[in-house]
């Protein structure tokens, strides 16, 4: 699973530069703010699609005993996608899953659910394994938001270059 990343870097960095000498804080701050509001669509993209996921399981049905997890999977997951804007160094904005939000046996679930496949035991029973079985949901979720994204962000940028002018 990778992260989601827009960046116009030379003309980003440009206008790093620009807004550095200018000494513009609200301008800066206002295209941090504008940034990040471009980058929300795609994370509410991805949390409404990893809610909303179809997760199969493998034939045999068995009934037993309480989950030894006690958080809702597809729920944590959701709560984990995080936006981070970054107008120094390398400057854009990144739509990521943070994995120090997610309890330390599920860190690894959301990029096997991506993959397709789930493997987990039976109720903690580590002598017993089910398979579960879900669709990608990362990189297609992300294509259908990136083109409205990547017009968003051109929009933003050329509306604090005429600021500057």
């Amino acid at each position: 699973m990778r992260d989601v990343r827009i960046t116009g870097t030379g003309q980003l960095l440009e206008l790093q530069r620009k807004l550095r000498a200018a000494g513009h804080e609200n301008i800066r701050a206002s295209l941090q703010r504008r940034i990040r509001r471009a980058a929300e669509p795609v994370r509410d993209g991805l949390q409404n699609r990893v809610r909303t996921l179809q997760i199969r399981s493998q034939g045999r049905r068995v009934s037993g005993g309480p989950s030894p997890n006690t958080r809702p999977l597809r729920a944590t997951i959701a709560r984990a996608i995080r936006i981070s804007v970054r107008t120094t160094g390398t400057v854009g904005a990144r739509v990521w899953l943070d994995k120090s939000q997610l309890p330390p046996n599920m860190r690894n679930v959301p990029a096997r659910l991506n993959e397709g496949r789930l493997r987990h035991p039976v109720f903690g029973n580590r002598k017993r394994w089910a398979n579960q079985y879900a669709d990608p949901w990362w990189e297609s979720t992300i294509r259908k938001h990136q083109a409205q994204m990547e017009r968003e962000v051109a929009r933003v940028l050329d509306d604090v270059r005429n600021r500057l002018d």
